[in-house]
């Protein structure tokens, strides 16, 4: 068995789920960069990220995921609060459906409080005990912006860190 244990794989701003908002691909705020960017509006908008890494139908092998980095920033105005979950799931089988498992996370960085203000941030999100995915699992991170009338956000892109083995 083989273990390459500091794989990183990233994640595009255009393969994330946004809902809620007025969102347009843009240039990032440094000259070359891309960004998913969320006009000024008083609500609260949910990015879903898809984290994918390859998985394997033998269990404890195939993508052990450590943390995920979410890159963004905030412009003009503070967001009023951010909230990260990381949901596991499990795909159903024919005419089942799928089930979701909430999973802990570890300590953030930086914490909350400071990701949401005014600022560029890499939010690293590690997980408390770090899983293999199945072929028959997906997982998700969602992050809940609540935005004040004046606040815009650019969404760069995300990293998962994991390790490899076969």
């Amino acid at each position: 068995m083989r273990n390459n244990v500091h794989m990183a794989l990233p994640i595009p701003p255009t393969k994330f789920h946004y809902v809620t908002g007025t969102w347009t691909q843009a240039a990032g705020q440094v000259a070359g960069t891309i960004a998913m960017h969320k006009a000024a509006a008083a609500e609260t908008t949910v990015v879903t990220i898809p984290v994918e890494v390859p998985t394997n139908a033998i269990q404890l092998q195939g993508s052990k995921i450590a943390s995920i980095e979410v890159d963004f920033e905030v412009l003009v105005a503070d967001c009023t609060s951010l909230s990260v979950t990381v949901n596991k799931v499990t795909r159903g089988a024919d005419t089942a459906v799928a089930t979701v498992t909430a999973l802990t996370q570890g300590t953030l960085s930086p914490a909350l409080t400071s990701a949401k203000t005014v600022e560029q941030h890499k939010l690293i999100i590690p997980l408390a005990t770090q899983i293999f995915l199945l072929n028959t699992e997906i997982l998700l991170v969602a992050l809940t912006f609540v935005c004040p009338a004046t606040t815009t956000l650019d969404i760069l892109g995300a990293v998962v860190n994991f390790a490899a083995r076969d």
